[in-house]
C-alpha cells in the first residue's frame, strides 16, 4: 500500500508525463518494480507508461537491458557507471522519452563499509543525457529503504519535467 506522500508524487509524474506528451520507462533492481507499480496505482498511467524492467540479478541488467557485464565487475552493481547505464539501456530498449533506473542494498544484508545498507544509486535518462543521484538512506529497514527510493525516483522524473 502506498502513503499518501507518495501517491502525490505518483499523480504528479503521471500528470506531467502526459501534458507533456511523453512516455516514460523503469529499469529497477532494489526496488522489484515498485516504482511502476507506484505509477500504475494512478488512473490513465497508460499514458505515459511504457513498463518496467525488473533487473534484480547482474545477468538480468545485462540480458535485458544491455548493461556490459565487465561494467558490473569493475564497479559492482551499486555504483554509478551501473546506475547509468541501466537508465541509458532501458531508455534504448523502450524506445520513449524518459527512463528511470535504482540499483542499491536495500539489507538486511550485503552491506560493507565502502557500499553500507541504505545505498541507492539513480540514473536517469532522456536524449539529451543521463542524470545521476546517489542517496545513502541508511539501515532503515528493508521495506522503508525501498519505499524512500521510491519516492526520490518520483521527484528526479518531477525535477526533469517542473512546471
Amino acid at each position: 500500500m502506498l502513503d499518501n506522500e507518495t501517491l502525490a508524487l505518483a499523480k504528479k509524474v503521471n500528470d506531467r508525463l502526459i501534458l507533456a506528451g511523453h512516455m516514460m520507462v523503469t529499469a529497477e533492481s532494489c526496488t522489484g518494480g515498485l516504482i511502476a507499480g507506484a505509477i500504475t496505482s494512478v488512473s490513465g498511467s497508460s499514458g505515459m507508461l511504457y513498463g518496467g524492467f525488473v533487473t534484480y540479478s547482474n545477468d538480468a541488467k545485462t540480458a535485458m537491458i544491455g548493461v556490459p557485464a565487465a561494467l558490473i565487475a569493475q564497479y559492482g552493481a551499486v555504483s554509478e557507471p551501473v546506475a547509468r547505464a541501466m537508465a541509458e539501456g532501458a531508455l534504448r530498449k523502450a524506445s520513449v522519452d524518459l527512463a528511470i533506473s535504482v540499483t542499491g542494498i536495500a539489507g538486511p544484508g550485503g552491506g560493507s563499509d565502502e557500499k553500507p545498507i541504505g545505498l541507492v544509486h539513480f540514473g536517469l535518462a532522456t536524449p539529451d543525457g543521463t542524470h545521476h543521484r546517489e542517496e545513502r538512506f541508511g539501515d532503515l529497514g528493508r521495506d522503508m529503504v525501498r519505499q524512500a527510493t521510491v519516492r526520490v525516483a518520483l521527484e528526479m522524473v518531477l525535477e526533469v519535467y517542473a512546471p
